[in-house]
């Protein structure tokens, strides 16, 4: 008996080829090729996850098809010559394990490659100098360099490289590939207004910037024949101003449609105007989701003939299932969903949708990228341990231990799952009395709905864990005497972080409290709040009560840009956008460069950082957002409760920090209990 699941599951026959569900994994970098644009056995390891967990076609993104001219990434994929395909191969043939289509997104990115990187200005439809090259070069300090306006001989060129690319997959064993005709990347140079200014017949009309993109297309089919699938991906929507609108796009379509098989529906720009445009194509926590639906939906209105995938923060199976139960796709792509739980096509398989760990949006895999390092997972641990641990089985442990894991968190939950993996013997100890430590906060905004899901798994896992045998021991303090008596084998001590009280007069008066106790009702507010501190916790309070009403101010010692980097690169990523554009369209009024220097009964008094002026502002409660504290105390009173080389402490009580490292630091530290 199958699934409820009719629509997700339901295979289909594209030019003969078999497409076991309608799952894409939509392309992510992982960071994992060589230095020079090989597949190495630890990029095969990573999206082996994917393919055991059940999707229909896994892509890999931004696989360069000559790297000489058009790289944009440390450990890009190079599809430019044959010494590429014995490797192609091994990650074609891992695909077919699970009958699964390994395969990638071809791409050439134009006018964004840097001439450091390459060693000469980039090639695109126009000699333009895109927003990013500008910001490149002021940090730099060198002048602007214009991109190559592409000869006739050039386009010819390369059409032929993108259809020999597409040849090489295919000896390798692949029979589909994406071709990146969106973003802002070359293809979309040509097709958009935005970066086409020519004046021959690659310019001009919607027709004739249609052109290199269909002699693409026709080359890869020319070169790769009929038994071979043409994926084209699309921004249905720049976005910018003077960029590709939805209503010329449906034109683009009418002339790109006979060329292609699938039609890969995005929106939005990739880095130019300084990723302002990056939100429309890779959503934030605090976005909604299934964002970009209604551009499929509607692509699929007017061209009803037209198989289109659709994608952006498509959470669940269950989004997917109604999106094609309607008739708004034939495929559902999915990246950072099945990141946070590649198993999620096997869990509705077996109608378990409850066992999904959701994602968070919150882009600690894409911060990895830039860094570069490997991705990995906020939530799922074993993204950053594929290779380490084969076919993403926890090794049993050698001896069964008695080992006590120490609050209820997001690390604690984490410890608890992998203990009990391992074979051990666990208790959970949590002072309060509910599990989800400062996640329990954190999900009390009506719009933090990725945090609500995420809370209501890790209480879902932990029922599982104790139906597995593990004791969970709520409104019970895990003492130095309680510890001692029980003579654990090992200890993970997992009891987070307690928040920073500033040391200045009045800091103790009635009307002060940490944010997110307000935010859960633990403490009265009145009607003019003032939040101290302009990180991701004291905005989304900020943001809250102002919903609500609340008249709010905030306090915050940087200046404005430095807040918003910090903001960026810490816990928020690229949700800082979001809270910059709600600070400039909710009443919220900004105090930057100040530090909070007395509360009085009706007012605090904050400091200027620079002129050492002081500013009364009128409140009735405020709400303390200065950051965290590790629980070192508590650590160094429970770190001899068993065995000193077998007791761990993790998470926010070694540094505080965010969820991403919680997690991470459990299991790893698990894995050697």
């Amino acid at each position: 008996m199958g699934s409820k699941y009719k629509h997700v599951f339901n295979p289909i026959r594209i030019r003969g080829i078999d497409f076991k569900n309608r799952i894409t994994l939509a392309p992510p970098s992982p960071n994992l090729a060589s230095r020079d644009g090989l597949v190495t056995r630890e990029f095969v390891e990573w999206f082996r996850m994917f393919a055991r967990g059940g999707v229909s076609t896994i892509y890999v993104g931004n696989c360069s098809i000559d790297i000489t001219e058009c790289k944009d990434e440390a450990f890009q994929l190079d599809l430019s010559d044959d010494r590429c395909i014995r490797s192609l191969a091994k990650f074609a043939d891992m695909g077919k394990q699970y009958g699964c289509h390994a395969s990638f997104e071809i791409n050439h990115n134009g006018e964004n490659t840097a001439f450091e990187t390459v060693g000469h200005a980039p090639f695109s439809s126009s000699p333009n100098i895109s927003s990013t090259e500008r910001s490149r070069a002021a940090r730099l300090g060198r002048e602007p360099i214009a991109a190559i306006e592409m000869t006739h001989e050039k386009i010819a060129e390369t059409v032929e490289k993108f259809g020999d690319a597409a040849a090489r997959m295919k000896r390798a064993g692949m029979d589909i590939c994406l071709v990146h005709g969106g973003h802002g990347n070359l293809i979309s140079q040509f097709t958009s207004p935005l970066y086409n200014h020519r004046t021959d017949e690659y310019g001009g009309s919607t027709k004739n910037r249609a052109r290199f993109a269909i002699e693409v297309c026709d080359a890869i089919r020319r070169k790769c024949g009929e038994d071979f699938v043409i994926e084209f991906r699309i921004s249905a929507d720049e976005i910018a101003e003077e960029g590709m609108h939805f209503d010329e796009t449906l034109e683009l379509i009418g002339y790109l449609k006979d060329h292609i098989d699938i039609l890969h529906v995005s929106a939005g720009l990739h880095s130019d105007f300084n990723m302002k445009y990056y939100r429309n194509w890779c959503q934030n926590f605090m976005m909604d989701r299934c964002f970009n639906v209604h551009y499929a939906r509607d692509v699929k209105k007017a061209y009803p003939d037209l198989l289109v995938t659709t994608v952006g923060s498509i959470t669940s199976l269950d989004y997917a299932e109604e999106i094609i139960a309607n008739g708004w796709a034939d495929f559902v792509a999915m990246c950072r969903p099945l990141m946070a739980d590649p198993d999620m096509p096997l869990k509705y398989a077996e109608d378990r949708p409850e066992d999904r760990r959701p994602c968070l949006r919150c882009d600690s895999c894409t911060r990895h990228l830039m860094i570069p390092k490997p991705i990995f997972c906020a939530v799922n641990p074993m993204s950053g341990m594929t290779t380490d641990l084969p076919d993403g089985i926890i090794p049993k442990a050698d001896k069964k231990k008695r080992v006590a894991v120490i609050g209820g968190g997001p690390a604690g939950v984490q410890a608890l799952q992998t203990l009990l993996d391992r074979g051990h013997d666990v208790t959970l100890y949590e002072k309060s009395g509910a599990i989800g430590g400062n996640v329990i906060g954190a999900a009390v905004p009506d719009f933090k709905i990725d945090m609500k899901d995420y809370l209501t798994w890790m209480r879902h896992t932990t029922a599982q864990c104790i139906q597995r045998g593990a004791k969970v021991l709520l409104n019970t303090e895990a003492t130095k005497d309680l510890l001692d008596l029980e003579k654990y084998d090992a200890i993970v001590i997992c009891v987070g972080a307690d928040p920073v009280v500033p040391a200045v007069p009045g800091i103790d008066k009635a009307h002060v409290c940490w944010a997110p106790d307000a935010e859960m009702g633990k403490h009265p507010v009145g009607e003019k709040l003032v939040v101290i501190g302009a990180g991701s916790v004291g905005l989304e309070a900020a943001y809250d009560f102002c919903k609500q009403g609340k008249q709010v101010e905030v306090v915050e010692m940087l200046e404005k840009e430095a807040s918003f980097t910090r903001l960026r690169l810490t816990s928020s990523g690229s949700a800082a956008r979001e809270f910059r554009t709600i600070l400039e369209e909710q009443d919220i009024k900004m105090h930057y460069s100040s530090t909070l220097a007395e509360v009085r009964d009706d007012c605090i008094v904050c400091r200027n950082v620079d002129t050492g002026e002081t500013t009364e502002i009128p409140c009735d409660t405020v709400l303390l957002a200065v950051g965290m504290r590790a629980k070192w105390d508590l650590v160094e009173e429970l770190r001899h409760c068993a065995p000193e080389t077998s007791v761990y402490h993790v998470g926010d009580c070694r540094k505080a920090a965010t969820i991403c490292e919680a997690v991470n630091e459990a299991f790893q530290a698990c894995l050697h209990i």
